[in-house]
């Protein structure tokens, strides 16, 4: 859900050109076009290409762009996993960019489960899904947020390989 405030970049750049809107913003936050490019890993010339209206950004850069310059009060980063797993930690806070994120946890039990636990994950407004390695490759062809995968420590290994062991 976002709250359009005024005079906030995402409700300028309806209201005028991007490039201007873009402009006004770098302004404002006493920016230089290369900072921007640093933040962003958007090329330079790119960059200044679309500050001087030469060039218009495609919808993936205008994403990063206002991802920097008008941070989501509400960003977090989401982890699908057994509710077990979910139950078993806090869920810390962590930093982006040195903006504050928050991490949610989705429970999933099953391959369907943790489909569906991460496109609401990314409908909800995640910034990025860690999730486990069976599911990783699945879930980056779904979303379009960054994707990490959960590697389980070789103890939590040896520990499921002597619970099956006690099972035989």
């Amino acid at each position: 859900m976002y709250h359009i405030k005024d005079n906030m970049l995402s409700k300028r750049i309806f209201e005028i050109d991007f490039a201007a809107a873009l402009n006004e913003e770098l302004e404002k936050k006493k920016m230089t076009v290369k900072e921007l490019s640093e933040l962003t890993d958007i090329p330079v010339s790119t960059l200044y290409k679309i500050t001087m209206g030469e060039r218009d950004p495609r919808l993936s850069t205008v994403k990063k762009i206002v991802s920097i310059l008008e941070p989501e009060q509400s960003r977090f980063l989401a982890i699908i996993a057994a509710k077990f797993l979910l139950d078993s930690f806090e869920l810390p806070h962590v930093n982006i960019r040195g903006s504050p994120c928050t991490i949610r946890g989705y429970s999933a039990n099953s391959l369907e489960e943790c489909i569906i636990a991460a496109a609401r994950a990314e409908k909800d407004g995640a910034a990025g899904i860690v999730c486990a390695p069976v599911l990783a490759s699945i879930i980056e062809k779904i979303v379009d947020v960054p994707v990490a995968m959960l590697r389980p420590e070789i103890s939590c290994v040896e520990e499921a390989i002597g619970v099956l062991c006690r099972k035989l």
